[in-house]
């Protein structure tokens, strides 16, 4: 199912009110040694979210929460937008940070800034990278020290309803048509299919030898 039915999804904010969270952080390398893009929601901020260390033969139910980290609070249970502050994501390239955030349930995050590679692995994940200004961000932080903060997120209108606020983002169409769609770099081709037949028809036309050369017939 798509992250953003209809362009649109509405969840509860975890505020981690940390900077500079690096990949490592948001996905320690010791848990990276597959390629599959799910089964990693368990050790999602691994060495903050557990009181004990965890390996490959962890068993994560039976692991230890930490009460003081922000994920483990009881009310923020479900909670699918992640508020963060500036540079999240930085460090390495790995994709499996990402994929730990989508296969706990987060569908957005929301910062200042973001790693560059991070940002772009993203939407190629059903995940979107909001960057909004850091003041709205500080503002946000402010009102969900005494409550649950609920997100509601428009992403054809590039537009964040959150504690009262109306912010606007903005996305490129390519990342709004990977997230609307759940969709990576190949489906975002092939959602152009019939111009691209058309276009090579229209050439083939024009250039009837390209025919010959691409085996299509004895043109």
């Amino acid at each position: 199912m798509p992250s953003f039915p209809g362009g649109m999804h509405s969840g509860i904010v975890v505020p981690l009110d940390r900077a500079n969270v690096d990949t490592d952080a948001i996905f320690p390398k010791q848990y990276g040694r597959s390629t599959a893009k799910s089964g990693y929601g368990p050790v999602l901020f691994d060495s903050w979210r557990y009181l004990d260390p965890g390996d490959l033969t962890s068993d994560h139910a039976q692991r230890r929460p930490d009460p003081a980290f922000v994920l483990n609070r009881p009310e923020l249970r479900g909670a699918s937008v992640l508020l963060a502050r500036e540079n999240f994501g930085c460090g390495s390239s790995r994709e499996h940070a990402v994929w730990a955030l989508r296969d706990y349930g987060f569908k957005a995050v929301i910062a200042p800034s973001f790693g560059d590679i991070f940002r772009q692995n993203c939407p190629l994940n059903g995940v979107a990278a909001i960057v909004l200004p850091a003041g709205d961000i500080a503002a946000l932080f402010e009102q969900s020290a005494p409550a649950v903060l609920h997100a509601r997120i428009d992403i054809g209108a590039g537009l964040l309803e959150c504690a009262g606020k109306r912010l606007p983002f903005t996305l490129t169409p390519r990342e709004r048509l990977l997230l609307e769609h759940d969709i990576d770099w190949i489906g975002a081709t092939l959602a152009h299919r019939e111009a691209i037949a058309a276009f090579e028809a229209a050439r083939l036309a024009r250039q009837p030898w390209l025919g010959k050369v691409l085996g299509r017939g004895d043109a």
